[in-house]
């Protein structure tokens, strides 16, 4: 939170939204901590999260920031209330969360996943985008930031299968065990949007 507020800060910038693409499960949002240090900055999330935050957003609204907008497309399947950020009127990248990785995407075996769901949501909102819109994930293991919709579409290992191998690959590799050691602390201060509850007052 400390460093991507100071590089906000040194190119002189004003913080307007934090922007969530679903509830996290691995990790604890700095929504929270970014709102505690500008609470005019307003906290937004997918309203089929069922989480809270200061916007509740649903498929196609649009986000104002400036001369820009983001587009947000739902794209269920990793979680129930993933989005995708879609920039600007002619798509130029869109921001995926973990709904697609580069060469891989979201586990579907917890948080209300579903495989067959979230192959849908890739293939008629992200994979319908320009071939040359730049996708940035939520995270990659490799140490990459990005890829683009054509790259995916050809190379994905898993969405170039057909939906049902798809389904198939997903139900044998994510089986239901080995879910993030954080799980139990991490999911409910993720669904306040990272805020502290009552029990960090205790």
């Amino acid at each position: 939170v400390d460093r991507d507020l100071a590089v906000i800060d040194k190119g002189g910038y004003k913080l307007k939204y934090v922007i969530n693409t679903h509830v996290h499960a691995d990790h604890i949002t700095g929504s929270g901590k970014i709102k505690e240090k500008l609470p005019e900055v307003k906290s937004i999330l997918s309203k089929e999260s069922k989480g809270k935050a200061d916007i509740l957003i649903t498929d196609g609204d649009v986000i104002e920031f400036g001369v820009s907008s983001l587009q947000c497309r739902s794209t269920p399947g990793h979680t129930p209330g993933c989005v995708t950020y879609v920039v600007g009127g002619i798509p130029i990248a869109a921001f995926t969360g973990d709904t697609l990785l580069i060469n891989g995407c979201g586990r579907t075996d917890f948080q209300g996943g579903d495989p067959a769901q979230l192959y849908d949501s890739i293939q008629s909102q992200i994979f319908t985008l320009p071939e040359s819109c730049v996708l940035y994930p939520g995270h990659d293991y490799q140490g990459l930031t990005s890829t683009t919709v054509g790259e995916e579409k050809s190379k994905n290992p898993r969405l170039t299968k057909t939906k049902e191998d798809f389904v198939m690959l997903m139900n044998k590799k994510f089986d239901g065990s080995h879910y993030p050691k954080r799980l139990k602390e991490v999911l409910p201060i993720n669904m306040r949007c990272g805020y502290p509850g009552p029990e960090a007052k205790a």
